[in-house]
């Protein structure tokens, strides 16, 4: 594997921790209470600020709008499944339709655009 390829190898392993990293932090905060319990709101105080520094190590070799574009794409989908599984919150036809034309998006994205080093 040339050494070019393994970097951005690296960079989409960090934009997909940032993902992790940001989905995670999105789920304690609702935990938090409005910040009144300690545990949660640690939780995403930490996982806020890995997701950040994950995102600004992605930036270092894949475009910023790109880069942006698939963090908050992929993460507002998988929010939007733990809302659906873990806290019973509905999906109805144009939040199904809106969802599946983010992710179309992040797919052209990731597989058509020359702004992205494959």
């Amino acid at each position: 594997m040339p050494a070019r390829y393994a970097g951005d190898m690296q960079s989409w392993l960090f934009l997909f921790g940032a993902i992790v990293a940001e989905v995670i932090g999105t789920t304690a905060l609702k935990a938090t209470q409005g910040f009144t319990r300690l545990a949660p709101s640690l939780v995403v105080v930490v996982a806020y600020a890995l997701a950040f520094y994950l995102l600004s190590r992605t930036m270092q070799t894949i475009p910023m709008s790109i880069s942006y574009a698939v963090w908050s794409g992929v993460g507002i989908v998988l929010i939007t499944l733990i809302g659906f599984v873990v806290y019973h919150q509905s999906l109805d036809l144009p939040a199904l339709v809106g969802l599946g034309l983010i992710l179309a998006g992040v797919l052209v994205i990731h597989l058509f655009s020359r702004s992205v080093a494959h």
